[in-house]
């Protein structure tokens, strides 16, 4: 099918130059069908050129050769970012202005369907910046799984924790610039580890996830940990009503219009036993040597319904000694977060989406955080050209922090982005 569009392609625009009078009525799809006929090439060509690559706008350039021991599918991505910052009195105080995000992905098989694996590299500074103990951070993905029912996987490297919704969602399939300041705080990102998924129908059209992890516990990268222990996360997920359409659960939006509400409601907790770092997978070294345990939790809600989207989550994290006596700057954030955003596509693929996101520490590290609430407000609009592969957004924010100790921190930010990915 990719060959025929490349022939009808190269005729339509180049045939009125060899010799066709272009007043003449040509039939485009009997002339490539003509040329993909047995007749037209010998059996050696006709070989070669079934086993070009599939290509295909969001779904990447697969090879597959005639024996199918194994397949690959490679993918790119990338987003360009232009940002304003600005001050209580609307004055600019900073801009961005880069490529916020350069991806390289493979995906696919080898010697069997039920044998997978996934690959993600990642390129800027933004990406690849490196880690606290000094390795290098481009490494994303690495995983293999065993699949061998289609409701049950297991998995063996590093990928992305399954915890909150927000995090599992590909920052390539975002309805904002990006996710929110709350999720920032309290995600737990990717580690190294053992995997496992499992998907059933009860009953009806009620289905039931469960995804549980045994991790490294200081994130990815990371390699080796001496003194600290694993961090054990697991997640429930419940679909009511019925899966959502095309992984929707995990692309924001409602961009497959879902002629029936669906619905997820999903909860997760995570325990990371002496993490070395702030934020358990990510974060500064925890001062001193010491350790901690790390408590995180989140719960999740996403409703759809023909273009309209609505999500909530809330998360937080608690560990029992957040600060350090020697050194009074530095804690562990230990509080809540919650974000409710809503969206609505247009039928021409416009869309509008407002998010609301809130920060909440406890009393015992405000005076080290800097504030008693942060709270910010944004608005996005986004034109999708090609779905999530190839679209525009523009969104700005409003940020107020209560009780700050820090006054002159930015009020404003304006973005405007542009993401394209094979």
């Amino acid at each position: 099918m990719v060959i025929r569009n490349i022939l009808l392609l190269f005729l339509f625009l180049f045939f009125p130059f060899m010799g066709v009078a272009q007043n003449k009525a040509v039939d485009w799809k009997a002339q490539v069908d003509s040329l993909l006929s047995p007749e037209s090439y010998p059996e050696e060509m006709l070989l070669k050129l079934q086993n070009l690559p599939n290509i295909e706008v969001g779904k990447g350039i697969s090879f597959e050769p005639k024996n199918r021991l194994y397949r690959m599918t490679m993918r790119f991505r990338m987003q360009n970012l232009l940002a304003f910052d600005l001050d209580d009195d609307f004055k600019q105080t900073s801009t961005q202005a880069r490529v916020k995000r350069l991806r390289l992905r493979f995906d696919g098989y080898i010697f069997s369907t039920k044998l997978l694996y996934s690959i993600q590299l990642g390129f800027t500074p933004y990406d690849a910046k490196d880690l606290p103990n000094g390795n290098t951070n481009i490494v994303r993905d690495a995983m293999i799984y065993y699949m061998p029912t289609d409701n049950f996987s297991l998995g063996f490297g590093q990928t992305k924790i399954k915890a909150n919704r927000a995090r599992v969602n590909s920052s390539s399939a975002l309805q904002f610039v990006d996710r929110s300041i709350v999720n920032s705080e309290f995600n737990i990102d990717r580690d190294f580890g053992i995997f496992a998924e499992y998907y059933k129908p009860v009953y009806k059209s009620f289905n039931l996830a469960i995804k549980g992890s045994v991790t490294l516990g200081e994130g990815r990268n990371w390699a080796q940990s001496e003194k600290g222990g694993f961090a054990y996360t697991g997640r429930v997920e419940l679909y009511p009503l019925g899966r959502f359409k095309s992984l929707g659960d995990i692309t924001e939006g409602d961009f497959e219009r879902e002629d029936r509400v669906k619905v997820l409601l999903a909860g997760a907790y995570s325990f990371n036993h002496h993490t070395t770092r702030l934020q358990g997978q990510n974060g500064a070294y925890i001062p001193d040597g010491e350790m901690r345990n790390l408590n995180s939790y989140f719960v999740d809600f996403i409703l759809k319904y023909r273009g309209f989207a609505f999500y909530t989550d809330f998360m937080g994290r608690k560990t029992d000694h957040p600060l350090f006596a020697n050194h009074p700057g530095t804690c562990i954030y230990n509080g809540n977060g919650v974000n409710v955003q809503t969206s609505y596509l247009f039928p021409k693929n416009w869309e509008v989406a407002i998010r609301n996101s809130t920060l909440l520490p406890e009393k015992q590290v405000r005076e080290i955080i800097g504030y008693k609430t942060y709270n910010q407000t944004t608005i996005a609009i986004t034109r999708y050209l090609i779905g999530h592969s190839l679209k525009v957004q523009a969104d700005a924010s409003y940020n107020y922090k209560k009780e700050t100790f820090d006054p002159s921190y930015n009020r404003w930010q304006f973005r405007f982005q542009v993401e394209l990915g094979l």
